[in-house]
């Protein structure tokens, strides 16, 4: 391309002469004027200012007539003009034209390889930069000097290419430049190397600003806040200040490590030496009371600063969002806006984060527009990214998904956004489905946001030997005691019935904070041990830890499956007198059902009655689903009237209303409810329960004909259908919701989702081993009572998780004593 540009020069000068003219008047400006310039170089008899030239040149297109310019005039070759030509595309971004430009001279000196070699860095080409700087040294004869090492350290994108390039400063004799050391510390710190990172700084006998914050941002980066805190000391030891850089590199490390006392005394710091007036720190500073949770101190910072950048408004907005504060989050982004601040891309991913937490579907599409009109869904995955945890928090994952599927680029957290949202919506097998396919692409690591978002599923389905899988994994890549993966770890194995193994993983996990404790007192209530449960709670508050709205939520609800009516009162009062929690809709849901299942009726209904909030359906549901148990049938009208209300679109309330008026032998009210569901579209959700055998679930539908072990299975609950009746078994037909004959009812009854997958596992797993089933709804009180025969019958145990709680039956008793 170059050599074909002499001979059509006075064309190219000619058409962009107008435009150089409109803005700036390049050339008039630079020929006419008669200064000697600082390159020394003389065009005629005039003096050309080429500072003024290249500083003028703000577009590619505007570079590129200089360039051509420079070669009309003979200065093509000038070394100087030339490097400075690579460095002006590289920074307007067109690194290929550096890259041409950079091959034209034919005598490069170390400044046009150091050029090029920064050219390639800036523009995230790190591989060419470490390529160009090998042939720089085993082709040019040139010797590297001290500024051709800092920017090809940057662009070592492994240990093993630092290391080389660091036995090149050695030998080449620069470890003890200050610029080649500080760069060496910032390319171990990195790659987590902080030892050598650490002994480098050490030995270094000078150290200037950018030395000491190589050091310390080396053990922010890497979450050391000690580290960085003892690199301080030292600093003020040898009588050296924080500037700006310092500054914001500590605030970070002290919000990571949740060291609010330090990050304040650093704040301090801050105002008495009159920094709080730089950009830099006051976005900090507000970023790490972000973290904190600190509101006020945020917004102070934000309110007294002189001057605020984008950055300044993402900060504050973003602090908002993250604690749970969206309504004003978007007013200062409307505030934003006013103001005439351009948004940029992480704008729009917080702005997206809003719109989920306000559950606003209509603004979804218009943010969504907003991002595909400005490109940024195709220019990062970050938002890309946003736009699938958006949709999927929003219950549109068919919208996430097809976001998922555009994406240009897809990293971990892509998959990982994706896998939550089918998981949060009650997909695990689609959540599962996806892991699996994101396991087919090697390229993409999972990491601690994956684990902690396919646990759950397997959680959901049951699936206990592939949960085990992940633990194994999660035991090689050394993450078993993070507190989020040992905690769905934890969840995992109580939901799978290996309530034991849970309580071990939980002695072996940080405690420090509530989330743990919540899910393991969560884990003791489904399986029924409400005082177990009690009493790890008042092991929690030995240790320091403060219980938070989820704990007593796991209380209650534990209190409420054990009938620990006393206890569960004691824990209402407590949390709010003792810790300031004021009952959420949760709290009341789960203090009716513990009164309701006891038989109180009438205080569960005063509990009611006496909210200071309105009541939603998960309230008048425990009221209801209490009234099916004690068969109450005028107030259960009353709380299904309620019902139909608040969430007449939930097909569970109609089937629960069914079912107490099928106990009582009202068929046309049942026949009138039926109407109405059907009437308003809705259908009733199958019931089904899954097995786990050799690494496959199978799952099993009511009168299920199709499962290839069919007959063996329906033989073997004939022949236990024999037994269970020799000692004792009398099929309670008030469990089949149809007016048919008894003995249509007790073939109905054995084919129950959970007796075949029960007779499958019989015949399926070895004698006398442990069977786990699997029900995604509420256990038949038929089925409950044959279950107990058939663990005497079989001398197994029979575990069972159905909606509510686990069952475990063994010689004939199951754990909840018949109370669920």
């Amino acid at each position: 391309m170059f050599r074909l540009l002499p001979t059509c020069i006075g064309r190219h000068i000619s058409k962009s002469l107008p435009s150089l003219q409109a803005h700036c008047s390049l050339f008039s400006a630079a020929i006419s004027s008669r200064q000697f310039t600082s390159d020394g170089f003389n065009n005629g008899n005039k003096d050309i200012d080429f500072n003024i030239l290249f500083s003028s040149c703000t577009k590619v297109h505007l570079a590129k007539c200089l360039h051509a310019f420079l070669l009309v005039s003979g200065k093509g070759q000038n070394i100087f003009l030339s490097a400075r030509l690579v460095n002006l595309y590289a920074y307007l971004g067109d690194v290929s034209f550096a890259q041409r430009t950079f091959d034209q001279i034919l005598k490069k000196d170390v400044y046009t390889w150091n050029s090029m070699v920064s050219a390639y860095v800036r523009s995230g080409r790190f591989r060419d930069a470490i390529n160009c700087f090998y042939l720089f040294l085993l082709t040019s004869g040139v010797r590297p000097d001290s500024y051709s090492f800092p920017s090809v350290l940057k662009a070592c994108g492994n240990l093993v290419d630092g290391k080389k390039m660091h036995c090149w400063v050695l030998k080449l004799g620069f470890e003890w430049d200050v610029f080649v050391a500080a760069s060496l510390v910032h390319m171990y710190s990195r790659f987590g190397f902080l030892s050598a990172a650490r002994k480098l700084f050490n030995n270094m006998p000078v150290r200037d600003m950018g030395s000491w914050n190589a050091m310390i941002s080396g053990f922010c980066q890497n979450g050391n806040a000690a580290g960085a805190l003892e690199v301080l000391d030292e600093m003020r030891l040898e009588g050296v200040k924080m500037d700006p850089v310092t500054v914001s590199s500590l605030l970070a490390v002290c919000s990571q490590s949740d060291d609010s006392l330090s990050g304040m005394l650093i704040h301090l710091y801050v105002i008495k030496h009159g920094l709080e007036c730089d950009l830099f720190v006051s976005n900090a500073l507000i970023n790490m009371y972000a973290k904190f949770g600190s509101l006020g101190h945020a917004q102070r910072v934000f309110d007294q600063m002189e001057a605020r950048d984008v950055v300044s408004w993402n900060s504050i907005i973003a602090a908002y969002e993250q604690n749970d504060n969206p309504i004003t989050a978007l007013g200062l982004f409307n505030r934003m806006q006013l103001i005439g601040i351009q948004s940029d891309l992480l704008t729009a991913v917080s702005l997206a984060s809003i719109v989920a937490q306000l559950s606003d579907h209509q603004s979804s599409r218009s943010v969504h527009g907003f991002i595909v009109r400005r490109g940024w869904l195709m220019e990062d995955v970050v938002i890309g990214n946003a736009i699938v945890d958006m949709y999927a928090k929003l219950g549109a994952i068919d919208s996430a998904r097809t976001v998922f599927e555009g994406l240009p680029v897809k990293d971990a957290i892509s998959w990982n956004s994706l896998i939550t949202g089918y998981a949060q919506n009650g997909l695990a097998d689609e959540a599962i489905e996806v892991y699996r396919m994101m396991e087919e692409h090697k390229e993409i690591i999972p990491n601690q946001g994956t684990w902690v978002s396919i646990l759950p599923a397997y959680s959901h389905v049951g699936a206990l030997q592939q949960g085990m899988r992940i633990h194994g994994r999660v035991i090689k890549n050394c993450l078993y005691l993070d507190v989020f993966v040992g905690t769905c770890l934890v969840d995992m194995y109580g939901k799978c019935g290996r309530l034991d193994d849970a309580l071990s993983l939980f002695y072996h996990i940080p405690r420090m904070s509530s989330v743990p404790w919540n899910a393991v007192i969560s884990c003791l209530g489904i399986h029924g041990h409400g005082e177990k449960a009690l009493k790890l709670f008042n092991e929690m508050l030995v240790e320091g830890v403060k219980p938070d709205h989820v704990t007593f939520v796991s209380l209650l609800s534990a209190c409420s499956h054990s009938g620990l009516v006393d206890e569960g009162q004691w824990c209402f009062r407590i949390m709010q007198e003792e810790y300031g929690i004021k009952p959420s809709l949760k709290h009341y849901g789960c203090m009716v059902d513990l009164l309701g299942r006891a038989g109180r009726l009438e205080m569960a209904y005063n509990v009611i009655k006496n909210m200071p909030i309105q009541p939603d359906a998960s309230v008048w549901g425990a009221l209801l689903g209490a009234c099916r148990i004690h068969g109450n049938y005028e107030l259960s009208t009353f709380a299904s009237d309620r019902l139909f209300e608040v969430e007449p679109e939930n097909v569970g309330y109609y089937v629960l209303l069914s079912n107490i008026y099928a106990n009582v032998g009202k068929w046309e009210d049942l026949d009138k409810v039926r109407s109405l569901a059907r009437n308003r579209g809705l259908r009733k959700t199958p019931g089904w329960s899954s097995i786990e055998v050799n690494n496959k679930v199978d799952v099993f539908y009511t009168g299920n004909q199709t499962h290839p072990k069919c007959e063996e299975i329906y033989n073997e609950l004939k022949i236990l259908n024999t037994k269970m009746k020799s000692l004792g078994y009398i099929p309670d037909l008030s469990f089949v919701l149809q007016d048919v004959e008894d003995d249509e009812k007790e073939h109905i009854l054995t084919s129950h989702s959970e007796r075949l997958a029960i007779a499958f596992g019989i015949i399926s797993t070895p004698p006398k081993s442990t069977i786990r089933i699997f029900k995604n709804l509420r256990v038949c009180g038929d089925c409950h009572n044959a279950t107990k025969f058939i663990s005497r019958i079989t001398e197994r145990e029979i575990i069972v998780r159905d909606s509510n709680r686990f069952h475990h039956f063994k010689d004939g008793i199951c754990s909840c004593g018949d109370y669920w």
